[in-house]
């Protein structure tokens, strides 16, 4: 008989700062996410630490008060690594390594370690590695104990390189490999979409973990790997899906998020060119998330950045079978009414109103109002197909009974 293995998270300490940019809500919210990242990781996060820091400390970010109550709880609960949810300089982190004695990573470094457990396929995992080694590069000093014995003095004057020097060049000629092989897949990529014919591409985008992989398999009637996990899909899967008997190609893009690292956007620029070249994006959203609004933002920060900002876009609000507003008491005079209690009804009289039929609001999992979403996903992909073949008019009717 298999014994069940057991899974062991790693213990973690979480550190946020509060400056002029966040408040503590903010860098509460944003700690549940690191910590949910941590989770998805493989990590147990046991403590938070929170600091006002109106200047940052050049050598350790947090006070030196601060660290030292980091420190004595490290020791004392054998805490394998301390997580911070800002960058970290390359000083930083060697300063806070040598006092802490443990692991320190910040969000981008758990984020690349996310993205490298799931990578799949030779093309993710290309792509996840030159992001690694971009933001190893400026890191090198001091990342293993035999840097720290570079020595001058009697015997070490000379001609040559020193061992951190040759580390460098191994990971810049590593890096410059990895562009090539990135450059001769994009190319392949390229060529591939090319074939894919004159269908309409249609795009989901949206923040991680709102249930694009789970609307795509509903949609596709396909198999895309989903879980309640940050970062599930990694690989963009791109299927064709006939509704009546319209067909389209349908993608489901690597999930963004708040503060994403540079390296990951430039690196993941060819699956990224998916949304740059659809017709249509769906962007989804988890309206049960309290800070959706947040998410919408950060994705279209993205999209902006990757010039599709400007696309034909339908909101789909997902997840309306997990949405929980806040009540009021008939006898609280109190509490002041604001969106935490608002019921998706009242959502709807807001800026969603201003979207008209381009705001729909489903539940993909429980497969909620998705005839409304198919039949207004056909009357678009439609109306784009009709204006780059007007003959094909005829093919497809304006409204149809099934969809």
């Amino acid at each position: 008989m298999l014994e069940k293995k057991a899974i062991e998270y790693e213990k973690v300490v979480l550190i946020g700062v509060i400056n002029k940019e966040q408040d503590q809500e903010k860098v509460n919210e944003y700690l549940d996410e690191l910590e949910f990242l941590t989770y998805t990781a493989g990590g147990e996060v046991v403590k938070r630490f929170v600091q006002r820091v109106d200047v940052p400390n050049p050598k350790t970010l947090i006070g030196s008060g601060k660290m030292q109550e980091v420190e004595s709880f490290v020791e004392e609960h054998e805490v394998g690594s301390v997580i911070f949810d800002d960058e970290l300089s390359p000083g930083q982190q060697r300063n806070i390594e040598k006092q802490l004695r443990c692991k320190i990573l910040d969000r981008t470094s758990l984020i690349l370690d996310i993205f490298a457990q799931r990578a799949q396929t030779s093309y993710s995992r290309t792509q996840v590695e030159l992001a690694q080694y971009e933001y190893l590069l400026p890191r090198l000093t001091g990342l293993w104990t035999h840097l720290e014995r570079q020595k001058g003095g009697i015997g070490m004057r000379g001609p040559g390189e020193t061992e951190i020097e040759t580390d460098r060049r191994i990971v810049r000629d590593r890096i410059s490999l990895l562009k090539k092989k990135l450059l001769k897949i994009d190319r392949q990529m390229e060529t591939q979409r090319g074939n894919r014919g004159a269908l309409v591409r249609v795009a989901l985008v949206g923040y991680t973990n709102v249930g694009k992989s789970t609307l795509m398999n509903v949609i596709s009637k396909s198999d895309v790997f989903a879980e309640n996990k940050l970062f599930a899909t990694l690989d963009t899967t791109v299927r064709k899906v006939v509704i009546g008997n319209l067909p389209f190609l349908l993608s489901d893009t690597v999930g963004f998020i708040r503060k994403l690292p540079t390296q990951l956007v430039e690196s993941f620029k060819s699956t990224l060119d998916e949304v740059r070249e659809a017709d249509l994006l769906l962007h989804v959203v988890d309206i049960s998330h309290p800070n959706f609004e947040e998410h919408i933002a950060s994705v279209n920060k993205i999209l902006d950045e990757i010039d599709s900002a400007d696309k034909k876009t339908i909101m789909v609000f997902n997840k309306i079978d997990q949405y929980h507003h806040q009540t009021i008491d008939e006898d609280d005079l109190v509490t002041e009414r604001s969106s935490i209690h608002f019921t998706i009804e009242d959502w709807k009289r807001t800026w969603m109103q201003r979207m008209g039929e381009n705001a729909l609001f489903i539940s993909a999992l429980n497969k909620e109002n998705l005839d409304e979403f198919r039949k207004r996903v056909y009357d678009v992909v439609r109306d784009i197909h009709v204006t780059r073949f007007p003959y094909n008019n005829f093919l497809y009717p304006e409204h149809l009974d099934q969809y």
